[in-house]
């Protein structure tokens, strides 16, 4: 069992340079703990460097400073098949789920793609992903069809199922309902809520909308140019935020 935080971020920076161009300072030395079983929410509007940071913590982009510890181990630098641990401890849901998925290949086969990675023969992979996606509200027959056969709430429930296949500890969702409409955006969430009870699951909820966060993240932090300029449980942030671009957010959405 994890002691402490699965995932701790200290003085996390990412300058991109440009020639003939200023350096730009996309996050700048942010910090943050994510305890187990945790939901913690990430919100800032469009360039507040959510993306950016979210991007450094899953390795897709190189950190300029700081330092990123998941379950203990620190992966700030890891590359190709030294990320392979850290990616069984880690996984993400997109923003748009159709797009997460290759076209050319059935929804089962992306699913299973992490399970045969890891060793797994055709005839498990194939029952892990009908039980996977039993799971997450589908038929089990759903693993024949190809992205472009289903609606996108049924998509992101298969790109979750994908995700949860290898057992994460750690689960991103970065703007994962954000394609979606409201009442799947609801539905989406219940299964979310529901698989982080199941498997003891960590969420780092990356979002725009406050609102969202409030029903669904244990503590809230808010991104500005780069800064963290507040944090706190939702419902104190939303009732007595103290940072005037906080309230200009809350202002905006509620």
């Amino acid at each position: 069992m994890t002691v402490g935080p699965i995932l701790r971020v200290d003085n996390l920076t990412k300058v991109f340079t440009r020639k003939g161009q200023p350096p730009f300072t996309a996050v700048d030395h942010i910090g943050f703990e994510l305890m187990p079983g945790e939901c913690l929410g990430i919100i800032g509007e469009s360039g507040s460097g959510k993306s950016t940071a979210v991007n450094m913590v899953t390795r897709l982009t190189d950190a300029t400073e700081g330092t990123i510890i998941l379950d203990g181990e620190d992966i700030t630098h890891k590359k190709g098949r030294q990320l392979q641990n850290a990616y069984r401890k880690m996984q993400m849901v997109f923003q748009t789920p159709t797009e997460s998925f290759d076209p050319r290949h059935t929804l089962g086969d992306g699913i299973g793609e992490s399970l045969r990675n890891f060793g797994h023969c055709r005839a498990e992979v194939d029952r892990q992903v009908a039980g996977l996606l039993k799971q997450c509200g589908l038929p089990a027959d759903f693993a024949k069809r190809y992205p472009h056969q289903v609606s996108g709430g049924q998509c992101q429930r298969a790109a979750i199922a994908r995700a949860i296949a290898i057992k994460p500890k750690l689960l991103i969702c970065d703007e994962a309902t954000s394609a979606l409409d409201v009442t799947i955006q609801k539905e989406v969430l219940a299964l979310l809520r529901q698989l982080r009870q199941e498997l003891s699951l960590s969420i780092l909820f990356i979002c725009h909308d406050i609102a969202l966060v409030q029903q669904f993240c244990d503590r809230v932090l808010v991104l500005y140019r780069g800064s963290i300029v507040e944090e706190g449980i939702p419902n104190e942030v939303i009732r007595n935020p103290r940072n005037d671009y906080t309230r200009r957010l809350i202002d905006s959405i509620l």
